[in-house]
């Protein structure tokens, strides 16, 4: 009875008290997210500054991998701009965003360039798959706009729609689906695409690997082209690989807990953690930067420049199948 009283109380997120006010566990909340979106924010700014400082191709004309660099790091640098606004709000005021429309308005790209980031490194789980048992490259289109448009287009539909039917508010500890009137838009949102991209990254990312291994036993016995098709379809596997287990790392803590919060109260200092790792994605887009970069760099050293028409295959836009001199660095 009393519960069905305190549900007919509460109207919105702003009914809901501030996430870890009353236990003294606000702080040990915000100040690591924090500390993590800054340090996300420098790494993410580094890295793209640093693909165009090292590049004298056109954006397009760049390896895929070095593409999706730069794409999850305007993702994860977009995010933590925003993010860090509603977290530096509720540490100086010690209370949900105001005014209303603030909140919906930080909600609304998080809401976008997380769900981007999500479907864009669900793009090269596949590709990784494609490569190793198709022996071929998924097209992204001219410009990446079939990439673009189903990364960036299909969370913004999505987020428009949370927006007009009022989904997006205070959640507790910051802004994304507001806790009372978004709690099941949330479900649908979050935890069930979270989930279900994580399972399908697993199971290529594994699926992967596994083929990578036994192929890499039979090669040694291979002479000729083939093998060095296989080979090089291995190396650019493992490179978009990267950005899966960077995902994993990124967001298993978010899977988790979305799921649980369902069916149990969540310890807050799990909930820490959680704030902590899907806060760290510019760190962790640095490494894969820093390992395609090495890649790259040793790549462009041991080989004589190419043609144009071999750049351009190098970028994954004109040619789709398996080219043996180009295969380890067209992604």
């Amino acid at each position: 009875m009393d519960n069905e009283r305190t549900q007919s109380v509460l109207q919105d997120g702003y009914d809901l008290p501030v996430y870890g006010l009353d236990t003294g566990w606000f702080l040990y909340i915000h100040v690591p997210a924090l500390c993590c979106i800054f340090l996300s924010l420098f790494c993410a700014s580094a890295v793209i500054i640093a693909s165009f400082r090292s590049q004298t191709r056109p954006f397009f004309s760049w390896m895929r991998s070095e593409r999706f660099v730069v794409y999850l790091s305007m993702c994860d640098a977009l995010f933590n701009v925003t993010h860090s606004m509603d977290h530096l709000q509720m540490v100086i005021t010690k209370d949900h965003v105001y005014p209303e429309e603030l909140c919906e308005f930080y909600s609304f790209f998080i809401g976008e360039f997380v769900s981007a980031q999500l479907l864009m490194t669900n793009v090269a789980a596949v590709n990784a798959f494609g490569l190793i048992y198709l022996q071929k490259q998924f097209k992204l289109g001219k410009y990446d706009w079939k990439l673009l448009l189903y990364t960036f287009g299909v969370p913004f539909v999505l987020s428009v729609c949370a927006v007009n039917f009022g989904y997006y508010g205070p959640s507790g500890s910051y802004c994304y689906f507001d806790g009372v009137k978004g709690a099941f838009a949330n479900i649908f949102f979050t935890t069930v695409p979270m989930t279900v991209v994580l399972v399908i990254n697993v199971v290529l990312y594994v699926m992967t690997w596994w083929k990578i291994h036994t192929e890499s036993k039979r090669i040694k016995t291979m002479l000729g082209n083939e093998a060095q098709t296989i080979r090089a379809s291995h190396k650019a596997a493992k490179l978009m690989s990267l950005f899966v287990t960077a995902f994993f790392v990124q967001w298993w803590a978010l899977g988790i807990i979305s799921v649980w919060q369902n069916f149990a109260v969540v310890p807050q200092q799990f909930f820490t953690v959680v704030v902590m790792f899907t806060n760290l994605g510019g760190v962790l887009n640095g490494i894969v930067y820093i390992i395609i970069k090495r890649r790259r760099d040793r790549n462009y050293s041991s080989k004589p420049l190419k043609s144009s028409s071999q750049m351009s295959a190098d970028s994954g836009i004109s040619n789709s199948t398996t080219n043996v001199s180009v295969i380890d660095t067209q992604i």
